[in-house]
């Protein structure tokens, strides 16, 4: 019997090579692997259901599912996790001091609904008591003027949301000055090339962060991996042989980071980074599955709702296919 051909849409990570470089094989697919951007990926997947399985921003997931259009179906396969501390930009002539004295600002947004900027808004309401109608929102391309929602949004009224002027960019807009921080997945250029009044909201990203973890347990998700509902349907084997493979793919690039008889990444004190990793969140820091991370998902999805995303509270087995919610043990 042949297998089955399909597409798999991914970011290049060292979790994923094996799955490329043919080290591990998905259970009756002869995959193509197209290695994109976030950005390509998610436009792509969402507006013309362009691949067969492709990893997919958990936010809007959680959207599409919401509002019962989602084509793909999840698998609880994380390829992206991510503290977003490390996510929220300020302008430092501003007597912006704590997270607190965001309240009343005008800060950029790429768009309201990506995931980062779902859990960054999470952290300032939960720690500080900054709600997002504390803020005005101020939508516009990171580095590309014009940026649009890939999903239509339906925000309440209490959400003020303002479009960025056509023609600039929220970079540019930090480093005028007329906005007073950004939120986004990605380090704008002016904080890139050291403007001395663009800096982070957190002086020290990392221990917040690390803080933040051993309060709350939350490891912020960022993407999940989805196939084609359709393909789904007719192959109900399909999930669950994705999910082992690039379960099995995670194993292997761990190994390899674990080996310290030679750097497997271009950096130094990775061996360092690794042993504080494990330390402050146990071997399996970077778990799959749904009951290892129910409650961040959970979490997330409290969110989503609260800060006017979903139209209705979503459950967190709404998201996954039924057969990768549990798993034989021997």
């Amino acid at each position: 019997m042949s297998k089955l051909k399909l597409s798999v849409a991914m970011g290049n990570y060292d979790r994923t090579r094996p799955l490329v470089d043919g080290d591990v094989a998905i259970d009756g697919v002869d995959p193509v692997y197209m290695l994109l951007s976030p950005e390509e990926m998610f436009f792509r997947a969402f507006r013309d259901r362009a691949f067969d399985i492709s990893e997919l921003s958990l936010s809007s997931f959680a959207l599409k599912t919401a509002i019962d259009a989602n084509p793909y179906v999840g698998i609880p396969v994380f390829p992206s996790r991510a503290f977003r501390h490390t996510s929220i930009y300020i302008r430092i002539d501003r007597g912006i001091e704590t997270p607190a004295d965001l309240a009343g600002r005008r800060i950029g947004t790429p768009e309201y609904q990506l995931t980062a900027c779902v859990w960054a808004r999470a952290l300032l309401e939960d720690e500080y008591g900054v709600a997002p109608s504390d803020i005005t929102w101020v939508r516009g391309g990171m580095e590309d003027p014009g940026r649009p929602e890939k999903i239509p949004l339906r925000l309440p009224e209490r959400i003020r949301l303002e479009e960025a002027p056509a023609d600039l960019t929220l970079s540019q807009l930090l480093e005028r000055g007329a906005i007073d921080g950004l939120i986004g997945p990605r380090a704008p250029s002016c904080f890139e090339r050291g403007d001395p009044c663009v800096g982070w909201l957190f002086r020290d990203p990392a221990h917040t962060a690390a803080d933040y973890f051993a309060r709350t347990g939350i490891f912020p998700i960022m993407h999940l991996l989805g196939v084609r509902r359709e393909l789904a349907q007719a192959h109900p084997w399909l999930p669950m042989a994705i999910t082992k493979a690039f379960t099995e793919a995670k194993r292997i690039a761990l190994d390899r980071l674990a080996d310290t008889s030679a750097t497997k990444v271009t950096l130094p004190f990775v061996e360092e980074q690794l042993r504080a990793a494990r330390a402050l969140m146990g071997t399996d820091f970077w778990s799959y599955g749904v009951a290892r991370n129910h409650s961040v998902l959970d979490r997330f999805l409290h969110h989503h709702y609260a800060q006017g995303l979903s139209p209705r509270r979503l459950r967190v087995e709404e998201l996954f296919h039924p057969s990768t919610l549990e798993s034989h043990k021997i």
